[in-house]
């Protein structure tokens, strides 16, 4: 995830300083002072598991401490999570010397090539780690944690690297068709001496990434394996005990974990072999959504909606409950998705940083389950009733601390792009601005919540209008999609066309497109707003709305240019299993992780 510049929190083991200060731990750290004694009772009702010890220590006579060089510009819960997975402890990189006393490091660089090097030159990080490195010590560097190791970078440059591995790290090319970031779980190719990738058995891990470096007869003999997205890129590299991957093993699943546990036990005799896959390209996701919220009893609880209405046609109307959020990510999980996504479906009234029950299911889901989590809901500026103003980006890079690996923003991206539209300028206030600038776009979801408007004709529209395949009440065979915000209640001046361009320009890395129309009807995804959407960017774009059986899947990714599926309640209530999907798609020749 090297697209956003370096932010220094202020947690033991982050390496210097920023003047992005006020996103550290520090505010939100006294947020969760003043809420603490009103913590124990609200934790209960989010419904969460605590576990303090779920991992077998590493051993009981070695070493089982593993150094992490981690600086604090994104979520590395995760890797650190799968480290103790694992049975290790861990100890953050404070010094240089704490690099070169390391018994093996691992880099899980987040952030902006330009601004880690700052870092690392200004800190002394750089000559250490040349020096580590350079005695053969034992070292994993993951995405930028592998790209710094080049010759330089292109990303806001030429900016100068740790020199270690000839070549020049450049960005994606879009203009094949190539959705950039290159987002999603795509196939390697394995060289005979991989090591640590040797249980991948053609199974497909998870990448995040809009630049990539590529093989030449410079760097060949470090090359461990190459992955092709529009053209053949260095996957992994590795050199006797060093080594680096461009994809992240913390989000690939058992695939994943494997690779970290190859790395953590090179001495250890692992014979069992997964089961060979037959990953050959960059698979379609299936997604499984969390509409979360608290009922009437204060509990939080998973529901979902009809047309957006979450509460049982009942005497009680009460919020239909599906289930308690950390319990089902868990087994959507094991069933295979993709990846997960919480929607705090009210969070656009309530103050986000205040939600500790829903920080909590973020922070205990990512515990267990290691594949990406988004989450949204709220993300804007905010003043408290105290008067302390929080920005987006503190709002944001609590989530991304609490484990989200990606934020999905809705209301507050439609108010930018209109204002984007009107002026034409970027002012860089804006919350996707802003979280984007800092944790890149593959970081930042854009959530589109647009309802059909029939018209008869295109005379006098000013929004992109399309001919529908199924007229109108009224024999309409045209409609524009009117965006809403605040949970669908409220129709703004702007089209779904206009908003998707508009928030692209501004930064987001992705779409997620509802359809308010669609929702819990289970007759299918709505493909006239999702080829509309998904032909008019370039970045990747989740099918969202509607799924009501396997074939509703397989429709919208053979008819449209949407990179992932989503859906929720029929996953919630068990109606259509998520590995049923997959076996289908699998069956319509559509490439899916197994």
């Amino acid at each position: 995830m090297e697209a956003a510049p370096f932010v220094s929190g202020s947690r033991p083991g982050n390496l210097g300083s920023s003047s992005l200060s006020s996103i550290s731990y520090s505010s939100s750290s006294l947020l969760f002072l003043r809420n603490k004694n009103s913590f124990r009772n609200r934790y209960q009702s989010a419904n969460v598991r605590y576990s303090r010890n779920f991992s077998v220590r590493a051993s009981s006579s070695g070493d089982s401490v593993v150094t992490l060089l981690d600086y604090g510009a994104g979520n590395v819960r995760s890797v650190r999570n799968a480290i103790k997975h694992l049975g290790f402890d861990i100890k953050d990189v404070q010094t240089p010397e704490d690099i070169l006393n390391a018994n093996r490091l691992i880099f899980p660089g987040v952030g902006a090539f330009a601004a880690a090097m700052d870092v690392l030159n200004k800190n002394g990080m750089a000559e250490a780690l040349c020096t580590y490195i350079g005695k053969d010590r034992p070292f994993l560097g993951i995405c930028l944690g592998l790209q710094l190791l080049f010759e330089s970078s292109e990303e806001n440059g030429p900016v100068k690297g740790l020199e270690l591995i000839p070549g020049v790290v450049g960005r994606f090319d879009s203009s094949s068709g190539f959705r950039v970031p290159h987002i999603g779980w795509n196939a390697l190719e394995v060289a005979s001496d991989s090591d640590i990738l040797d249980d991948i058995g053609n199974q497909h891990v998870y990448f995040v990434h809009s630049y990539r470096a590529l093989p030449s007869d410079d760097n060949k003999d470090w090359v461990s394996s190459t992955c092709n997205y529009g053209d053949k890129f260095i996957a992994s590299v590795r050199r006797g005990n060093v080594h680096a991957v461009q994809f992240h093993p913390e989000k690939s699943a058992d695939v994943g974990i494997s690779v970290l546990r190859r790395f953590l036990y090179p001495k250890s005799n692992i014979t069992k072999k997964p089961d060979e896959g037959k990953a050959t390209k960059l698979a379609k996701r299936v997604i499984a959504c969390l509409d979360v919220r608290t009922n009437d009893k204060g509990d939080l609880v998973v529901t979902k909606g009809d047309q957006y209405d979450v509460r049982e046609h009942t005497k009680g109307n009460e919020v239909r409950n599906l289930g308690k959020p950390v319990e089902l990510a868990g087994q959507y999980y094991k069933d295979g998705a993709d990846e997960v996504t919480f929607l705090n479906i009210t969070g656009f009234r309530d103050f986000p940083l205040g939600d500790l029950p829903m920080l909590q299911v973020l922070r205990y889901t990512s515990e267990n389950v290691f594949v990406p989590l988004t989450v949204g809901g709220g993300i804007r500026d905010f003043t408290d009733s105290n008067g302390r103003h929080y920005s987006s980006l503190e709002v944001a890079s609590e989530y991304f601390r609490s484990g989200a690996d990606k934020i999905s923003i809705g209301s507050d991206a439609v108010y930018a792009a209109e204002e984007y539209l009107r002026t034409g300028v970027k002012t860089g206030k804006s919350s996707l601005e802003q979280v984007s600038r800092v944790y890149g776009n593959q970081a930042v979801v854009v959530s589109i919540d647009p309802r059909r408007v029939y018209i008869k004709d295109t005379i006098d529209v000013e929004f992109k209008v399309i001919r529908v395949s199924n007229p109108g009440p009224n024999g309409e065979e045209y409609a524009w999609y009117q965006c809403t915000v605040n949970g669908g209640r409220e129709g703004r001046p702007i089209g779904a066309y206009e908003l998707a361009v508009a928030v692209e320009e501004l930064g987001a890395g992705e779409i997620l497109l509802n359809c308010i129309d669609c929702d819990g009807q289970g007759k299918g995804f709505d493909i006239d707003l999702i080829k509309l959407i998904s032909d008019a960017v370039s970045i990747p774009v989740i099918a969202s709305s509607g799924a009501g059986a396997v074939e509703h899947f397989s429709e919208v990714l053979k008819k449209t240019n949407a990179s992932a599926a989503l859906a929720a309640g029929i996953f919630h209530r068990k109606e259509v299993p998520i590995q049923c999907v997959k076996e289908h798609l699998l069956k319509e020749e559509i490439e899916v992780r197994i």
